[in-house]
């Protein structure tokens, strides 16, 4: 008798045990969801969900709500919609097959016809008088009515096919649109980030033009998302996300990074503008009010840390990440709701903290 079976059940007990424990100690409620987060982090099979959860914990020390419903949507629900899209993507590949059998047919069809005609045409050459000139007639007649209606029955299996299809490829782009959106802000989520980085690293090389990076995070999140509720907190990361979408150019792209993180990427961008664009962002979102909607209630005003970096020559996409969030770290330790970019001392200084 195999052992498989034995192994199996202790290992994915092992994977249980580790995510009902990282549930209990974080104190996150026992929800399909989470458990099948922790459940995949205690595989390690998804590296990049991983990195992402030891990133938010070395930053913030556990997970927020947002950060779990941003990582099951990245990383688990991603991988079905994938699925979807494959599956969408079967049914236009059968349909183009069946339509290519169809006009295969037709085409044999057409064929078988001419070949017809062809025998008709010699009939009528030795045709002897009108009772036979009359049998060639009706038959021609029989076989016109005959492609007419094959005809009009192709032509409308052509146009229910290209409805079909139509409909189907619009499907696929919906679904290829949620796989790379975040559902909470509209934002790109962080899987069409990390696409858009590579690209836009790429381009800029290529022609030899600046990309600047901004990585923003909502001060005491933590403390407010407690203080208010998740749904508060939700209403919080809308409006950052709106205010940083508003504030954008064209060209950019705006991303929801992490739980409370955020990161514009900044093509054809200067340092110096860059700054420029994150200290206005911070001014107009701490100038908003915020209201909670189901009393009306004023919960004050809410702020952003920033932190700003530009590509360098010798920079990879990881380096310059790393760099523009190491900047946000040091506007964090500086009291918050503040922009740091890597020319400025507070930078410096955090980088010699951190080296120490």
């Amino acid at each position: 008798m195999s052992s498989e079976p034995a192994e199996d059940h202790q290992r994915t007990m092992a994977f249980a045990e580790i995510a009902l424990g990282q549930i209990k100690v974080l104190g996150h409620p026992a929800t399909p969801r989470n458990y099948e987060v922790w459940y995949s982090y205690a595989t390690g099979y998804h590296p990049s969900l991983n990195q992402t959860i030891n990133e938010m914990l070395s930053r913030n020390g556990t997970l927020t709500d947002a950060d779990l419903e941003l990582v099951y949507t990245t990383y688990i629900s991603a991988t079905r919609i994938g699925d979807k899209i494959d599956g969408v993507s079967a049914r236009i590949a059968d349909e183009l097959k069946q339509v290519m059998a169809m006009l295969d047919a037709a085409a044999g069809s057409a064929n078988t016809r001419t070949e017809s005609l062809t025998a008709v045409s010699d009939k009528l050459g030795n045709a002897k008088d009108g009772e036979a000139l009359r049998t060639i007639v009706e038959s021609l007649v029989e076989t016109a009515s005959d492609m007419k209606q094959n005809n009009h029955a192709l032509e409308a299996r052509l146009n229910a096919s290209k409805g079909e299809i139509d409909q189907l490829q619009e499907n696929l782009q919906v679904v290829r649109t949620e796989s790379l959106t975040d559902p909470l802000t509209g934002l790109a989520n962080r899987r069409h980030f990390d696409e858009r980085i590579e690209r836009a690293a790429a381009e800029a090389a290529e022609r030899s033009e600046p990309l600047s990076l901004m990585m923003i995070d909502v001060d005491h999140f933590k403390s407010f998302n407690d203080s208010w509720g998740h749904l508060t907190g939700d209403q919080v990361l809308r409006l950052v996300a709106t205010l940083l979408k508003q504030n954008a150019k064209g060209q950019d792209i705006v991303a929801r990074y992490g739980g409370e993180e955020f990161a514009v990427i900044l093509p054809n961008t200067v340092l110096r503008a860059a700054r420029t664009l994150a200290d206005h962002t911070r001014r107009e979102v701490m100038s908003k009010d915020l209201v909670k909607r189901s009393t009306g209630q004023n919960l004050g005003r809410v702020t952003i840390s920033l932190g700003v970096a530009m590509s360098r020559p010798d920079d990879t996409v990881q380096s310059l990440i790393a760099r523009a969030d190491a900047c946000l770290y040091a506007a964090k330790r500086s009291g918050r709701n503040r922009v740091i970019c890597e020319t400025d001392p507070e930078f410096a200084a955090s980088a010699e903290s951190k080296v120490a």
